[in-house]
């Protein structure tokens, strides 16, 4: 298996954290998006020119949830993606969540306070930044509820989801998120970073 990814983006650390958890061996190649050669590269293996993808055999598998899902597979009897349909669509639900709702909203802080400038040399829009801000708000409020009696997203131990939900908080300071006022949240997150596949994921940037 060939992973092509790079350490900064927060969907390929979602994989590459499973990666870690359950112990997967695979061949990396990092792409750099700011490389016209690398560009053409991902594009071989995704029309969409993103990362993650992975190349597994004859199958290009792009969409970070869906690497994990497949991933997970192929390690039986792990607890990340337990076979227990009502467990697994909880754990989708939040999979996918993730990717529609939580993810985009910080993502809006992340383009204008970490990239914009480096990119465009532009500063940050104000009105984007309450438009961001305003939206994670609405999420992390729902994050914050729903970890109030937990200790991890789904059932008694860390799964798909708390990998989906947690990467893109690797941008937490550098993007200024608004997230000091949800308790439950913050506890969560702290445990994920306690976790091995955070600290093994962790890059310098």
């Amino acid at each position: 298996m060939r992973l092509y990814h790079h350490p900064i983006s927060s969907n390929a650390r979602r994989v590459l954290m499973v990666v870690s958890h359950l112990g997967i061996q695979l061949e990396e190649t990092v792409i750099d998006l700011m490389s016209e050669n690398d560009r053409r590269l991902l594009l071989e293996v995704n029309p969409n020119c993103k990362v993650p993808v992975l190349e597994d055999d004859g199958l290009l598998l792009w969409e970070s949830a869906a690497i994990m899902q497949y991933l997970a597979d192929k390690v039986p009897g792990n607890t990340l993606y337990p076979h227990d349909p009502k467990t697994r669509a909880d754990i989708n639900r939040w999979m996918f969540w993730a990717c529609q709702h939580f993810s985009p909203a910080i993502g809006v802080l992340v383009w204008e306070n970490v990239w914009k400038k480096l990119v465009t040399g532009m500063d940050a829009d104000p009105a984007e930044l309450a438009r961001g801000s305003s939206d994670l708000h609405d999420f992390a409020k729902v994050l914050d509820g729903h970890l109030a009696q937990r200790e991890w997203t789904c059932g008694n131990s860390v799964t798909l989801a708390d990998y989906t939900l947690s990467a893109p908080l690797m941008y937490m300071d550098k993007a200024k998120l608004p997230l000091a006022q949800y308790p439950h949240l913050i506890a969560w997150f702290a445990r994920m970073q306690a976790l091995p596949a955070w600290a093994q994921t962790q890059v310098a940037w």
